[in-house]
């Protein structure tokens, strides 16, 4: 028969938010640039370690919100970066911003390990642990970066993805760590099994379900463009000459491209004042289309743009952002901030841009349709999978310089692979500062470029995968299935003890 469980006595008060602060801090070194998976989900069990031991006699919520404040002061201490490009101005928001994200963020996590402590049962953190990363993803129209399952990033694990989505993949994640703390509790080895099993199927079955790699003879080939300009530098009137005689020299040298890509706001004006720039381009590129990076102004409004250009004519197709950054590119009751003298970072505009009507596809001829993600767009897989139709390749431009050369740059990119992966899909990433990509529907990435580098890429365009099962169902059975756990967690949950301790 196995041990009884095991319940040491109830840490205190004081040590609670320190140790729960510590454990998130430990489950962040899985994110990049660390991907230290194994300490990280060693973290994971920690934090939910802590909230069984004061269970259900505590309500968990200080201990769930102390674990989020942990890992999101240390995943996302990129934010302090953008803070910085204008430190006159700006710098002394940077502190406010990263502890205000990180404590906000935070209060999800400690949403589901209150309502885990209510029931009394520990497995109902399963589903209310993912049910707090879906509502991260769509809550305040959503901020879904550095998710729980990209943990496994660095592994074949990840390649769930392709069949149950983030979601899904955040439900085995929370189930691993449930697992070993049971076993530790109860001195159980069957636990203890469950959970290595979990590991295994999801990192060995990850491996199995792994697309090939594909033959690339013959694909046509890709140019990207990575002028390397720095946020300082890049709207100084005496470097603007310097980065887009860079870009346009990259553009025309070597052997023809089938395709090339410009980053994000690559070009210093307005996309009505562009005619002379997109000419240039035009030549500069010979008979291949090319994206460049733009804003543009209709109405008023102005908008954070990418433009296709054709080769011979001037007519091009253009996409507008759409899913915008909050106190970035848009400023919630602008008005009120602006008699603080408060604006969005990124924006050039009073009031910030406005929000394109919504996902559409670039037809590039024989290269096939693109679905184009400006920016952190590339960071909500419901996003990705709502395209009109389904596309042939996944075209991110970004402008990562806002990021920093530390963390910032590489969890985006991790996630721009992991887009990849949930749809089957090739990505082209062109991105100002670093990393520019070509990576594959398995999320590999089969070339890029350095951070903090000038240069082009030129590689095959690989050929997309056949539809995964995420892309067919999107988050919904996800969903349904945390609502139904979630439900049954509630119905079966066990009375607190008197003891608020």
């Amino acid at each position: 028969m196995p041990a009884p469980a095991v319940r040491d006595t109830v840490i205190g008060p004081y040590a609670r938010l320190p140790l729960a602060i510590g454990a998130g801090a430990l489950f962040a070194l899985g994110q990049a640039p660390f991907d230290l998976w194994p300490v990280a989900l060693c973290g994971l069990v920690a934090g939910v370690w802590l909230l069984d031991r004061h269970m259900p006699a505590h309500s968990g919520a200080g201990i769930g919100w102390g674990f989020g404040l942990g890992y999101f002061a240390l995943a996302l201490s990129w934010i302090y970066e953008p803070f910085q490009i204008d430190a006159a101005a700006t710098g002394w928001m940077a502190p406010f911003a990263v502890v205000g994200l990180a404590g906000g963020l935070a209060l999800f996590w400690a949403l589901a390990f209150w309502a885990t402590a209510r029931t009394g049962r520990l497995w109902a953190l399963i589903p209310f642990f993912a049910g707090a990363e879906l509502m991260r993803t769509y809550v305040l129209t959503g901020f879904p970066w550095a998710l729980l399952p990209y943990v496994w990033a660095p592994t074949n694990a990840i390649q769930w993805v392709s069949v149950v989505g983030p979601h899904g993949l955040s439900l085995l994640t929370a189930g691993v760590a449930v697992l070993v703390v049971q076993a530790l509790r109860r001195r159980n080895l069957g636990f203890g099994a469950g959970a290595a099993a979990l590991v295994a199927g999801l990192i060995g079955g990850g491996a199995l379900i792994k697309p090939a790699p594909q033959d690339l003879a013959d694909r046509p080939v890709v140019r990207l463009i990575q002028p390397n300009a720095p946020q300082q530098e890049k709207w100084r009137r005496d470097m603007i000459p310097v980065f887009f005689n860079r870009q346009v020299d990259l553009t025309a040298a070597g052997p023809p491209a089938d395709l090339v890509v410009w980053s994000e706001t690559a070009l210093p004006m307005l996309l009505a004042n562009a005619g002379e720039a997109l000419a240039v381009i035009r030549d500069a590129a010979g008979p291949v289309p090319v994206v460049v990076g733009v804003q543009r102004e209709e109405a008023g409004n102005y908008y954070n743009s990418l433009v296709a250009v054709q080769p011979g004519t001037e007519v091009y197709q253009y996409y507008d952002k759409h899913h915008l950054v909050p106190f970035g590119e848009y400023m919630p009751m602008a008005s009120v901030f602006a008699r603080f003298n408060i604006f969005g970072l990124a924006t050039r505009a009073e009031g910030g841009y406005a929000a394109g009507p919504g996902p559409a596809l670039l037809d590039l001829g024989p290269l096939g349709r693109a679905l184009p993600l400006i920016c952190y767009e590339a960071v909500f897989p419901q996003d990705v999978g709502t395209a009109p139709e389904r596309p042939d390749m996944l075209l991110q431009i970004t402008n990562d310089a806002w990021f920093g050369t530390w963390s910032g740059p590489y969890q985006h990119l991790v996630q721009a692979r992991i887009r990849a992966i949930e749809q089957g899909l090739p990505m082209l990433r062109s991105a100002n500062t670093g990393v520019s990509a070509v990576i594959d529907g398995g999320g590999r990435v089969l070339a890029s470029l350095p951070l903090g580098v000038a240069g082009k890429l030129d590689h095959p365009l690989p050929p997309p995968l056949p539809p995964t099962i995420y892309a067919r169902t999107g988050d919904l059975p996800a969903f349904a299935l945390i609502a139904m756990l979630a439900a049954a967690a509630v119905i079966t949950r066990r009375r607190r003890p008197p003891n608020t301790d």
